[in-house]
């Protein structure tokens, strides 16, 4: 049964990107009206079902941004999200700018090496983005972002298992648009962005034109937050490229195809690390004062190129029936320089280099006829290749390498459906089906010299090998519209990480590394509400979900005894099935509108991951074990204020305060003496303050982390055999004036 017509708009009015602090600054009714309009709330459209639907009555946890709200936030890339989504934790990886960790709900992977999946996964226009490396995605020219917390496995498949991210960049306009932007700010800063829309050939049938084009780039620099004072280069600064484009071909009011190209390249150094602890083996060199400042001997670099295209097929077949195919390719190149113990010393100064490539096709049909039924079914075909080499030069004495592929080959058949069981109660049901072969070619061996030239006989590892996995993922879902502002839901889901061979295998020394890991689940309950209030001044979500968590992959750096003579004097890179958990949590989204002025919105968090097994030497260690990246409670809080000017602009100024509970960031046998990186809970104060001019000018001053707050993200914990205990640490406090022309 279709909507009436008054039902629909009262849905449309409960779009709101609520999820996160500020989401809908930008749609405060309309963000052009006089202040004394602004009485409501505005509404956003999102895609978390692989159909547009209203965020309000989407019945799944998700949080979107608009490019308004990510301008007033001051989210330049992806991990400026953290703290504006519950339960997300998402920060560079050790080492890089550019590489991304993400875990939301407690479940991730901070490993970056081919043959690891990740667990969150990352879509840019609904192609998935398969390795980590680059996928630290810069924000420009972008519609909306969309964060789905909890597993995907239905809609999105492997690899989604604690939630996926969509970046989704600006359409096709129908008329001449664009902008132009420039940033400066502390330590150098200085960003230039621009793009350009709007239409290139001549009309439809419908007024619009046949072709239509867009074109963005991005230039971003910075300083260095750090030195490396036995070079004098600067090290964590940034020097960013990139650019997108895209081509519409509108055929006809039913027939579009879409062109889409983007292209990265990242020259930034290498991120600097402080040590927390003097290394025994370089006893002359104490722990620096600086938290960013390194003395490594090793070049700084740290190179990353990506690129990609695809090509979108959308058809109306009928009012009923829509299709759309989706053909991608994408490439990565990485070259990286690792100094783990950060010192001129040769201790454990590691060369690494990635590839990967990948080629994907979706085939989507989308039915609504109006009726009680409508849903989506689809299959999805992946190919990626993925491999590289990693040079290991420990102490100047021992070289080794780790060097293979990784070859996938998957395909899945999905649906997902929507059931109107009554007026307010629906049912939806879905399920994923995947088959995925798995190929790993693995040579991992010693050398004489530290050029890697002349090797020495000893082989760690040699083995060509091939594993398949299946994967049924089932979802099911009621929601009910308790009055046209409440809306309630149940879901049960689940969700799947690929398994497969671990690439840094020490099959000589310990032969079960060479075994392949099994793929991991979480089965998903989650109960939950989206509420509007006071005639949708203010809104109110919450959610409670129960995870159950098994086959969980753990990569762990494990000390071993090289040379037999009974001391552990390397490590290698250990990737187990350790065992399973449980995880829960509750999340609370809000904003209020109290009048056409002030705006306050934030998020509260409680999560509570505990392992049930933890297997170690035969020995089930949960109860000594954490969880990374899960801290117990974290949550956000933005005030904002705006006043319409004489002169037809407006003004607005916020002030945001985000906190994180105490967090475990690596994962280490506890028992064995290993100490994992941590960081104590601790808060972060934002401001800024935007003049719109009620015409193309807007000027924004934006500050962050202006208590220059020192917090770690991650490190590395090698103290047993390579005397390492460092940790990497978060931006430092930033300011920024950006000047936008919009055209």
């Amino acid at each position: 049964m279709k909507l009436s017509i008054n039902q629909h708009l009262r849905r449309q009015g409960l779009s709101l990107a609520i999820a996160s602090a500020l989401i809908a600054p930008a749609a405060w009714a309309q963000d052009a009206a006089p202040v004394g309009e602004a009485k409501t709330l505005g509404g956003l459209t999102v895609t978390a079902r692989k159909r547009e639907e209203t965020l309000q009555e989407v019945p799944i946890s998700i949080t979107a941004f608009t490019p308004e709200a990510l301008d007033r936030l001051n989210v330049e890339d992806l991990s400026d999200l953290d703290a504006q989504v519950p339960n997300l934790t998402i920060y560079a990886a050790r080492g890089s700018s550019s590489t991304i960790t993400a875990y939301i709900r407690g479940v991730g992977q901070s490993d970056p090496l081919w043959g690891v999946d990740p667990g969150v996964g990352i879509y840019m226009d609904d192609v998935y983005i398969a390795r980590p490396q680059g996928a630290l995605l810069d924000v420009f020219d972008v519609e909306r972002i969309e964060v789905l917390r909890g597993p995907q496995g239905t809609l999105y498949g492997k690899n989604t298992i604690g939630g996926a991210i969509k970046y989704v960049s600006r359409g096709l306009p129908t008329h001449f648009d664009g902008f132009a932007s420039v940033t400066v700010g502390n330590y150098g800063q200085l960003d230039v962005k621009a793009a350009v829309a709007g239409p290139i050939g001549g009309p439809t049938q419908g007024g619009d034109a046949t072709l239509r084009g867009r074109l963005s780039v991005a230039s971003l620099n910075r300083d260095g937050f750090g030195k490396n004072t036995f070079t004098g280069q600067d090290v964590s600064d940034k020097e960013v490229l990139a650019l997108r484009g895209s081509l519409g071909a509108y055929v006809s009011d039913a027939l579009d195809f879409q062109f889409a190209f983007d292209w990265m390249d990242d020259q930034s150094g290498v991120r600097g690390a402080k040590m927390l602890a003097a290394n025994r083996f370089a006893p002359g060199f104490q722990p620096l004062n600086d938290r960013y400042d390194i003395r490594s001997g090793m070049p700084n670099i740290n190179d990353t190129t990506i690129k990609g295209a695809s090509a979108t097929i959308n058809w109306r077949a009928n009012e009923d029936w829509t299709f759309k195919y989706v053909l991608a390719k994408r490439e990565s190149d990485t070259e990286t320089n690792i100094d783990f113990d950060t010192l001129p010393n040769k201790i454990a100064d590691v060369k690494a280099f990635y590839s990967d490539q990948q080629v994907s096709h979706e085939l989507q049909a989308n039915y609504d006829s109006g009726g009680r039924a409508r849903g989506v079914m689809g299959v999805y075909a992946f190919d990626g290749e993925a491999g590289g080499q990693v040079l290991n030069n420990f102490f100047n004495a021992s070289f080794g390498d780790t060097q293979g592929t990784v070859y996938t080959d998957s395909i899945a058949f999905y649906g997902d459906w929507t059931f109107d069981l009554t007026d307010k109660l629906k049912l939806d049901v879905g399920a994923r089906y995947t088959d995925e072969d798995k190929r790993a070619k693995v040579l991992n061996r010693g050398y004489r010299d530290a050029n890697f030239t002349i090797p020495n006989g000893v082989v760690a590892a040699n083995f060509d090998r091939r594993i398949n996995f299946k994967n049924t993922s089932p979802k099911v879902s009621l929601d009910y519209q308790l009055t046209p502002d409440i809306l309630l839901y149940g879901l049960a889901t689940r969700g799947f990480k690929s398994g497969g061979y671990n690439i840094r295998a020490q099959a000589a020394a310990v032969p079960r590394s060479a075994e392949p890991f099994d793929d991991e689940v979480v089965d998903s309950d989650e109960i939950g509400s989206k509420m509007a209030f006071f005639d949708q001044r203010m809104f109110l979500n919450l959610s409670y979900f129960h995870n159950k968590y098994k086959d969980i992959q753990l990569s762990v750096f494990t000390a071993y005894d090289s040379n037999g003579d009974g001391t552990n004097d390397a490590f290698f890179g250990d990737f187990t099935n350790a065992g399973s958990g449980t995880v829960q949590g509750l999340e609370v989204e809000y904003q209020w509108l109290p009048n056409e002025h002030w705006l306050v919105s934030g998020n509260v968090a409680w999560l509570d991951a505990k392992y049930d097994e933890f297997m170690y030497a035969g020995v089930n260690i949960a109860n000594e074990q954490e969880f990374t990246n899960a801290p117990d409670f974290s949550g956000a809080v933005n005030v904002e204020y705006r006043i319409d000017l004489s002169s037809g602009g407006n003004l607005s100024a916020r002030v945001g305060y985000s906190y994180q509970s105490d967090v475990v960031a690596t994962t280490e046998i506890v028992r064995t003496g290993a100490k994992p990186i941590t960081q104590d809970g601790y808060g972060l104060v934002n401001a800024g303050v935007t003049w719109k001019s009620g015409g193309p000018w807007t000027v924004a001053l934006q500050g962050s982390n202006l208590a220059d707050k020192e917090y770690r993200t991650t490190g590395y914990s090698l103290n047993s055999a390579l005397g390492v205990y460092t940790g990497f640490y978060g931006p430092p406090r930033q300011y920024t004036l950006s000047v936008k022309y919009d055209f």
